[in-house]
């Protein structure tokens, strides 16, 4: 992946989706009891994004510590103003919890929602969430499957805060660029408050076992260049470090990033990407407004 050096007004590029799992911190809800594994803490992402070129980081709450925030925080702030957070959040948290949250540097909560079994908010919860952390500025995030996006479509359009969707909308895989799901997804994106994350390649591919030893996507290459096309200054990239989904199939994290090339071969719409838009989307003071 080609990123440009930065000059003293052009934004640091950044690795929009992360996790970070450290071992001094203990699993939560479902996950309560299991040992976290060594090389998916902080310090071992930033030995490992050297493929990436990027300085700053966002890093996602991971489903293994439930509504417990504490492992974010804490590399949060030993980021300081390189990183910044999506949280997981019950309902009934305090508005004193949500301005620490804000002060650490999270600027959003997520909803990771795609699969029952391990969910760890609901659906129900979108709302009420989404009025309390408008005021701060801040986003919900989404994983959704394409046909849950549809299915969800008009309470994600209406949400008084901007929307983000991750990994690429996990469309379906034939016929991605039609049906429901991708209309659901225009219609989203035509309201000028929805991003799309250019992450996850592998949960858009058929054959993600030889997608990740090959390094060819070609189902998302063709979801991300439909993307690129039409709302290029609505994408952040993110690698999924430290891509939890394929731990018996790792991906090789040069060939992810040479990915994002591939699916972008504009230099300047690359660097909107990786640099102007994650600096908009999460409140650097870098960012070009309007």
């Amino acid at each position: 992946m080609s990123v440009p050096g930065s000059g003293p007004h052009v934004p640091p590029a950044c690795d929009a989706h992360i996790h970070v799992l450290e071992p001094g911190f203990a699993p939560r809800g479902d996950f309560e009891g299991q040992t976290v594994p060594a090389g998916f803490g902080l310090e071992d992402y930033l030995r490992a994004r050297r493929p990436f070129g990027t300085r700053r980081v966002v890093i996602v709450q991971s489903k293994v510590y439930g509504t417990d925030n504490g492992c974010l925080a804490d590399a949060l702030d030993r980021l300081g103003d390189a990183g910044r957070g999506v949280a997981v959040v019950d309902p009934d948290i305090s508005d004193s919890e949500l301005h620490a949250l804000d002060a650490a540097g999270v600027r959003g909560l997520r909803f990771s929602l795609w699969n029952a079994a391990d969910s760890v908010v609901d659906v129900d919860m979108l709302e009420p969430l989404a009025r309390r952390v408008a005021d701060l500025g801040w986003h919900i995030q989404v994983h959704l499957m394409g046909e849950q996006i549809a299915g969800y479509a008009d309470r994600l359009d209406g949400l008084p805060c901007p929307l983000v969707i991750d990994h690429m909308a996990r469309l379906p895989l034939t016929g991605s660029m039609t049906g429901p799901a991708f209309d659901a997804l225009q219609r989203l994106l035509d309201n000028g408050r929805t991003w799309v994350k250019l992450s996850g390649a592998y949960l858009n591919a058929t054959d993600p076992e030889t997608a990740n030893r090959t390094g060819d996507y070609p189902e998302a290459a063709r979801v991300a260049r439909t993307l690129v096309a039409d709302v290029p200054n609505r994408l952040v990239w993110g690698s999924d470090w430290p891509h939890l989904t394929e731990l018996g199939r790792p991906p090789d994290d040069a060939a992810l990033a040479a990915a994002l090339s591939t699916w972008v071969p504009d230099p300047a719409v690359r660097d909107r990407i990786l640099r102007q838009n994650p600096a908009e989307l999460y409140g650097w003071d870098d960012a070009v407004q309007g």
